[in-house]
């Protein structure tokens, strides 16, 4: 019996060899699947990564070519605008002046040449009369400061010194004082770019005219060379500023609430500069205006610089020959420095 066994044993042998061959088949055959399945997802991957890569420069290129065409849309668009740039400009230069003009009301007199455009307007507000003058310059040397009789010193009349030279219009100008006999102005005068009798410092009193490019200055100035690195051309002084770059100044007490006739030089955004005299000391006429109504006033006209020049029985407006106020004293106060704008 044990003999039959060992017999049995041996006869299946190479059959059960076979069977644990084909069972531990699977295994192998799984084994081996693995890494082709991950080669396989591996490729895929790369293929992907491939086409996305593909894509990927595909837009780049359709991107740079985009870019290329609006740079260059871009630079007709600038090309076009650069061509048409004055003619813009003129045409917000005529907005602009339809919106003074529709604040200032009609004209009541004009002059315009090669050099200057002047328009002359009444200012009619309760409690004070006077008038304005709203000039484009467009040549500097057509505004002038004047020295009464060309010399320091002396006093001299708007009208005289409008008569004498030839101007179309003048107001008075800057402050004076008296000393030893002379009458002589306050602050800084600069006449044709040159300093009349020397800087002098300031802590409160400013200087107001135009460069030689004929753009408004306005300041204080403590010293000399800042002043003079503006270029001045022609300006006076007094005081106080009302409006600094479209912003209202601090006014001194003692200024605020007196009703005066006043003086004013200052400029509009667009350059133009505004002349005003404000009669008054007169009920029955005009009785003045305070410094901070006036203020208030040049912020409703879009005034950016103001500046408060002589006023009293100084100030005073010369239009074509014809004293258009009422100056205070019932007749014209001689000065010593006049604004004139000649013809």
């Amino acid at each position: 019996m044990r003999q039959f066994s060992l017999f049995l044993v041996f006869s299946l042998a190479p059959f059960i060899g076979l069977l644990l061959f084909f069972t531990a088949l699977p295994k192998s055959l799984q084994a081996l699947e693995m890494p082709l399945k991950s080669l396989h997802e591996g490729t895929g991957i790369i293929e992907g990564q491939l086409l996305e890569l593909r894509r990927d420069t595909g837009l780049l290129y359709e991107t740079v070519q985009e870019l290329e065409r609006l740079y260059q849309d871009q630079s007709n668009i600038l090309e076009s605008l650069a061509g048409k740039s004055q003619e813009h400009r003129q045409l917000s230069d005529g907005i602009y002046e339809q919106r003074i003009l529709a604040m200032l009301g009609p004209p009541v007199g004009s002059h315009r040449s090669g050099r200057v455009e002047i328009k002359v307007f009444k200012l009619d507000e309760l409690g004070y009369r006077g008038y304005i003058a709203k000039i484009k310059l467009f040549d500097p040397g057509a505004l002038k400061v004047v020295l009464a009789g060309d010399k320091p010193g002396n006093l001299e009349t708007t009208a005289n010194a409008v008569k004498r030279t030839g101007a179309i219009l003048g107001i008075n100008g800057g402050g004076f004082y008296n000393a030893g006999g002379k009458s002589l102005p306050i602050g800084n005068t600069v006449i044709d770019g040159k300093l009349v009798g020397g800087f002098t410092p300031a802590d409160d009193v400013f200087f107001a005219g135009i460069g030689k490019s004929g753009s408004f200055i306005g300041g204080v100035f403590t010293k000399k060379e800042d002043l003079l690195k503006l270029d001045p051309w022609q300006g006076v002084s007094f005081l106080p500023v009302l409006i600094r770059q479209g912003q209202p100044a601090s006014i001194p007490e003692e200024w605020k609430t007196t009703r005066q006739p006043r003086t004013i030089i200052g400029e509009y955004a667009n350059g133009d500069l505004i002349l005003i005299v404000v009669d008054g000391r007169q009920a029955d006429w005009s009785s003045g205006v305070t410094l901070e109504r006036l203020q208030v006033k040049l912020a409703e006209l879009g005034v950016k610089e103001g500046y408060n020049l002589d006023g009293g029985g100084s100030s005073t407006f010369i239009f074509k020959g014809e004293i258009l106020n009422r100056p205070s004293d019932g007749k014209q106060r001689p000065v010593v420095t006049n604004i004139v704008i000649m013809p």
